[in-house]
């Protein structure tokens, strides 16, 4: 194992006139674990190519994430599916990406678009085997990542992007690739990068997709821990414990609520600067302390981060707005969402007197509510999380 961590993302769009969306992506482990991801497009469109693409990667993902033989997993997976009435065939393509120990990629793949592999943003000419297996040919490859590699999966809905409207033949694998590496930023998460190639398909589309269309992506990057206070402790006898604690911490760090603010200042000896600006007038302003990296106000700016964090993992959700807004929640969430790895919550249990008035629509312990909610996000982004409460 190394310091290098690994994290996952996915964008869907459904073919137009659909409610299920016929591809599907099923995920395990990832961060410091080995990740397996897996994109199965099933046979048409509609509820029969959600359940082919649904059994298919929650087969496939379970068997390679176990370490079982490529050959048993594709055994299993064509004596499992059910038998298309019409077409006489039980069809899924699919491909799984996996990174084992941070180490190594190995890509298994299936009639699916071949994966793109970005290296420093440049698209990347990996190494490809083939082989026949209960006569499927299947394409395979292994090879070393480095830190910044970017893994783009696609169904075969991106290829046919723009087929007949903006484009003759479609969007080809190579003018993907091409479109990823023109839009690459070491910054964007791995949700970012397919959203953005998503909402690219969408477009060539005209706003109405002629097939599935998902593209999953993977990202090799740096740890990146990052601390977020919130609160004063209970008892003013932990006051300095919190502190001490909080800032004995490497990485980027966070402070989120005035009495925390003022908290954080005095133990740094740092005046506290508010700001009367407000990017978003529904989002309380920053301040600066010297020494901390982001000061914001506490619930409301972090309940506009639960938001955004429940919208982030919304597979068809594009474009968001805090990905380049400048108010609190905007920019605790890119810090969380796009640059955290390791994220380290403070939350003091003291009571706030103003959330105990009955005219305002927040209950007791809703700081720790939302904490407990942003956690379950956080977690399901594949963040490791840790809380500790004062």
């Amino acid at each position: 194992m190394n310091d290098l961590w690994t994290e996952a993302g996915f964008v869907s769009l459904t073919k137009a006139g659909e409610t299920l969306c016929g591809d599907r992506v099923e995920m395990a482990g990832g961060g410091e674990n080995d990740l397996t991801l897996v994109l199965a497009d099933g046979l048409g469109s509609g509820v029969k190519a959600n359940i082919l693409a649904t059994l298919t990667s929650k087969i496939v993902c379970t068997l390679a994430g176990g370490g079982m033989p490529i050959e048993e997993c594709v055994a299993t997976v064509a004596s499992t599916l059910p038998v298309c009435s019409v077409r006489q065939v039980a069809y899924s393509t699919f491909s799984i990406l996996r990174i084992i120990e941070n180490r190594t990629a190995r890509l298994i793949q299936f009639d699916n678009p071949a994966t793109i592999v970005l290296r420093g943003g440049e698209p990347y000419d990996y190494p490809v085997s083939t082989r026949v297996i209960a006569g499927k040919t299947i394409r395979e490859s292994a090879f070393p990542v480095e830190n910044g590699d970017v893994l783009i999966a696609v169904s075969d809905g991106a290829e046919y992007a723009g087929v007949g409207r903006a484009l003759n033949f479609g969007w080809t694998r190579e003018n993907i690739a091409r479109f990823a590496s023109a839009n690459y930023l070491p910054e964007n998460s791995a949700k970012t990068t397919a959203g953005l190639i998503a909402e690219e398909c969408g477009r060539l589309y005209g706003g109405k997709p002629g097939d599935d269309t998902t593209v999953a992506v993977v990202r090799v990057r740096r740890r990146h821990p990052v601390n977020l206070v919130v609160g004063p402790p209970a008892s003013r006898e932990q006051d300095m414990k919190m502190m001490n604690l909080f800032f004995a911490k490497e990485g980027t760090r966070i402070v989120c609520g005035g009495t925390t603010g003022q908290l954080a200042a005095a133990y740094l000896g740092k005046p506290l600067l508010p700001s009367l600006h407000y990017p978003d007038p529904d989002v309380p302003p920053i301040s600066a302390i010297e020494g901390v990296d982001l000061a914001t106000e506490g619930v409301v700016t972090l309940s506009r981060v639960l938001a955004y964090a429940q919208d982030f993992l919304d597979s068809a959700k594009l474009a968001p707005a805090w990905a380049i807004g400048r108010d609190g929640a905007s920019l605790i969430a890119r810090e969380l969402f796009e640059n955290a790895t390791d994220i380290h919550f403070f939350v003091g249990l003291a009571i706030n007197p103003a959330h105990q008035n009955p005219d305002l629509p927040i209950t007791f312990g809703i700081k720790q509510q939302l904490i407990q909610n942003l956690d379950a996000c956080l977690e399901r982004m594949g963040k490791h999380i840790r809380l500790s409460y004062f």
